[in-house]
C-alpha cells in the first residue's frame, strides 16, 4: 500500500494514523475530518473545559514533538466511498484515491424533535458544542438536562459546580440501567440528590415551550420546568450514512470482525462508528468509550496492513469512566440481563464501593465508585485470556 486514507479525525482516526507509523507504514496518510479543529480529546468537554479549568489548546491530542507526516483535510465531509475504484468522494467533489481505507467517522449527538432553531437548546459532542454550551451557562441560572446518561450527568455536575439550579429528566425509571443494571444504576443516580440536583425519572419530554428560545420543558405528566439553558443528552448515532452504496455491511454501525475487518477488502473500521464482534461480550457491540477509540485502532491498522483477518491476542474488555460531583465511577466488562451483581468491598452509603457482576458464578464485569486501586486489580483479571460465560437463555 502506498496511500492510506483515514476518514475521521477524532481520537480513533488520530490513533489510527499514529498506529500506522508505529507499525512501520512509510507511505502517504491522508486524514479527512468533518471538524475544523485539529484532533482533540473529548472527555474534558463535559467537565474541566465546561467549568473553565482547561482551554482548547489543552485538549490537543498531538504531542508537540511528534511528526506523523499526515496530510490533514479538516472541515471536510466524506460523501461517498467507492471501494471498487479505490476512491473517496468528498462533499465538494474532490476525490481521494487510496490503497486502503480506515473508517473512523465516529458518532453524532441525537437531537430532540422540535428543538432545532431554539437558541438555548444544546447538545454536547464536539468542541464547538462545548464552546457554545460554556458561554450559555455563564449567564444562566437554571439548566434542564434531558437524559441522565454519562454525558448528561457530567454536565449536570459541572453546571452545579458553577452554581446553577439543575434538573435532570430521564425517560427510564432508573438512570444508567442499560450499562449498569437497575440496582447499580440507582446507586449511582443518588449522586444527583447528594449535590442538590433534582432528578425526575420515568417521565418523557412532550415539547419545548418557546419561540426563538426554549422558556420551559414540558413533561408527559404535565410538569413544566422553566429553563435558561437546555441540554439534550439522549445518546448518539453512528456517522455511517455516507457509506450507502459502498457495499459495506451496515447494521447499527459498520459491521466488523474482532480485528476491525469489514466485508470489503482493504477497508477496516474502528471507533464509535464500528459494530464489532467482541470476544468478551460474545457478540457484536458498538463501544462508544474513549479507551476503545484509543486502543482499538492499532488492531484495525494491523489487520489492514496484513491484508487478512486478524484477532487480537487478548479480548477487548470494554472500559469507561465518569467523573461526577467529585466521584470517580469506573466500569469494565459487559453486563447482560440475568447477570447478578454484589458489592464485594466498601459501602454504597459512603459512595465508595466495588461491585462485581457474575454470570453462572464467574465475574464478567466490575463497577467501582471511588475505588481506583481495587478496580484496577479486578479489571486486570477480566482482561486475562479465558472464555466468558454465555448469557442465560
Amino acid at each position: 500500500m502506498l496511500r492510506i486514507a483515514i476518514v475521521g479525525a477524532a481520537i480513533a482516526g488520530f490513533n489510527a494514523a499514529r498506529a500506522l507509523r508505529r507499525q512501520s507504514f512509510t507511505g502517504e496518510i491522508v486524514a479527512i475530518g468533518a471538524e475544523r479543529h485539529p484532533p482533540y480529546d473529548r472527555p474534558p468537554l463535559s467537565k474541566a473545559f465546561l467549568t473553565g479549568d482547561c482551554s482548547a489548546p489543552d485538549l490537543a491530542l498531538a504531542d508537540p514533538d511528534e511528526d506523523l507526516d499526515v496530510r490533514w483535510k479538516l472541515g471536510t465531509l466524506a460523501a461517498r466511498l467507492d471501494p471498487a475504484n479505490r476512491r473517496i468522494v468528498l462533499d465538494d467533489g474532490e476525490e481521494i484515491r487510496a490503497d486502503g481505507v480506515i473508517v473512523a467517522t465516529g458518532a453524532r449527538a441525537r437531537r430532540l424533535p422540535g428543538a432545532d432553531g431554539l437558541a438555548n437548546v444544546h447538545t454536547l459532542r464536539t468542541l464547538d458544542d462545548a464552546i457554545a454550551l460554556r458561554a450559555a451557562l455563564l449567564g444562566a441560572r437554571r439548566l434542564v438536562v434531558i437524559g441522565a446518561g454519562f454525558i448528561g450527568a457530567e454536565v449536570a455536575s459541572s453546571a452545579r459546580s458553577l452554581g446553577l439550579e439543575v434538573t435532570v429528566v430521564e425517560t427510564l425509571p432508573t438512570p444508567l440501567a442499560g450499562p449498569l443494571g437497575t440496582e447499580m444504576g440507582a446507586l449511582c443516580a443518588r449522586l444527583h440528590g447528594d449535590h442538590g440536583v433534582r432528578l425526575l425519572t420515568g417521565v418523557a419530554v412532550t415539547r419545548l415551550i418557546g419561540a426563538a428560545r426554549a422558556e420551559a420543558v414540558e413533561l408527559t405528566d404535565g410538569t413544566r420546568l422553566p429553563a435558561d439553558v437546555v441540554l439534550v443528552a439522549i445518546g448518539a448515532r453512528p456517522n455511517v450514512e455516507w457509506l450507502a452504496g459502498s457495499g459495506l455491511d451496515i447494521s447499527g454501525g459498520v459491521v466488523t470482525d474482532e480485528g476491525g475487518a469489514t466485508n470489503v477488502p482493504a477497508v477496516v473500521a474502528t471507533g464509535d462508528c464500528a459494530m464489532s464482534f467482541n470476544r468478551h461480550a460474545g457478540r457484536a457491540i458498538r463501544v462508544e468509550h474513549w479507551t476503545h477509540a484509543f486502543e482499538q485502532p492499532a488492531t484495525a491498522v494491523a489487520t489492514l496492513l496484513a491484508g487478512s483477518r486478524r484477532a487480537p491476542d487478548r479480548p477487548d474488555v470494554p472500559y469507561f469512566w465518569s467523573d461526577q460531583y467529585g466521584v470517580r465511577l469506573q466500569f469494565a466488562g459487559h453486563r447482560e440481563e440475568g447477570d447478578t451483581v454484589r458489592i464485594v468491598e466498601g459501602d454504597a452509603e459512603q459512595r465508595s464501593f466495588l461491585a462485581v457482576y457474575e454470570r453462572h458464578g464467574r465475574p464478567v464485569a466490575v463497577l467501582g465508585m471511588n475505588q481506583p486501586k481495587l478496580f484496577t486489580r479486578w479489571r486486570r483479571q477480566l482482561r486475562a485470556p479465558g472464555p466468558v460465560p454465555t448469557a442465560a437463555p
